[in-house]
């Protein structure tokens, strides 16, 4: 049977989220019911629920960074048991049959994957997210958090973990390697932990100051302030790799400027805005500019055993659902270190 369960939800564009009730599909052959403990706040939640990149599905539930516990499972179901301590990112399926898919990337399918919200499943109706208490989820896409970390810290990593791990792991981030981290933010402070504990040489970018303690503190071996034109002198041609967690438009000829030959800057923030570029800039040096886009099943699963070996949890403020409007405002006005994680209790 269809369930109902309490959510929280955007019932417009741009409108406050307040507490309802949503449906959930009967557990199927392959499906897992998850408890939900923790939900991170992200970003890309207060984009979509505001219809920054572009027109919603309403009433919308936001929500995919998500951690809680496995309370039912279908009698096909392989990987997963009544108990098992589980998460879910920004996925919830895909097509599973293009190259892509069969590749573990299944957040590049051809056909498109099916977004955790703000998103329609294979049978036509709207996805829900994690500001809900409860979720169904096929295995396939339901990840296992290990026992050494707690769920409030995992949750947020099954989007801004594995946004981060998949472009340093992908353009190697390691020893030898410098690698520079564009904003300290929900998304950049765990690019800090992440490249520290592969063995890069890190520097923080960011607009002032102001964090440099905790920026040092997360991993950092420098930290810079982009507002000093002089920073963008002192470290040009120095980097093998920048990533930009940034969702504003960046002067992208001024960033690729920092990198050496054959250097990567690659972007995971995703400004409403689009943004130019003159070509020499990464003409001059073969330099490349890219994008990341959270991770694949197996990566992700790989970059929660690599968090859970290296003791990376994120920096978060827990906080009831009834403060979620106000969280909103203060991520967008930076006032959050790092990440707000939403007490499924609460809801």
């Amino acid at each position: 049977m269809t369930t109902t369960v309490s959510a929280y939800a955007a019932p417009a564009a741009k409108a406050p989220l307040e507490r309802t009730t949503i449906p959930r599909r009967p557990v199927g052959e392959h499906d897992v019911l998850i408890e939900i403990k923790y939900a991170g706040i992200c970003h890309s939640d207060i984009h979509q629920a505001r219809d920054g990149w572009g027109e919603g599905i309403f009433p919308m539930v936001p929500g995919h960074e998500i951690a809680g516990i496995v309370t039912e499972t279908g009698p096909g179901v392989t990987k997963f048991a009544v108990g098992d301590r589980v998460g879910v990112g920004c996925m919830v399926d895909s097509c599973r049959e293009c190259d892509n898919c069969k590749a573990g990337l299944e957040q590049y399918c051809s056909g498109g994957n099916v977004g955790t919200y703000n998103a329609l499943d294979k049978t036509g109706e709207p996805t829900y997210g994690g500001y809900s208490t409860h979720i169904v989820v096929d295995e396939a896409f339901t990840l296992r958090i290990p026992d050494g970390l707690s769920l409030d810290v995992a949750a947020p990593l099954l989007c801004a973990g594995i946004t981060l791990y998949s472009p340093l792991a992908h353009w190697k981030a390691g020893p030898g390697k410098k690698v520079a981290i564009v904003g300290l933010g929900g998304l950049g402070h765990m690019g800090v932990k992440i490249a520290h504990a592969l063995g890069a040489e890190v520097t923080v970018l960011s607009q002032s100051l102001r964090k440099k303690d905790d920026g040092l503190r997360l991993g950092a071996d420098h930290y810079y302030a982009t507002s000093d034109e002089a920073t963008f002198e002192q470290l040009a041609g120095t980097f093998d790799l920048v990533v930009s967690t940034v969702s504003a438009p960046l002067p992208l000829d001024t960033y690729l400027g920092l990198l050496r030959t054959d250097g990567a800057l690659v972007n995971v923030g995703a400004p409403e805005e689009p943004v130019s570029l003159n070509l020499f800039s990464v003409i001059a040096g073969r330099k490349t500019l890219a994008g990341s886009g959270i991770g694949g099943i197996r990566e992700t699963q790989e970059m929660l055993d690599f968090c859970a070996e290296h003791g990376l949890g994120a920096e978060i403020e827990v906080i009831g659902a009834d403060r979620i409007n106000e969280a909103y405002e203060r991520v967008l006005s930076s006032d959050v270190r790092y990440r707000f994680v939403i007490d499924a209790a609460t809801i």
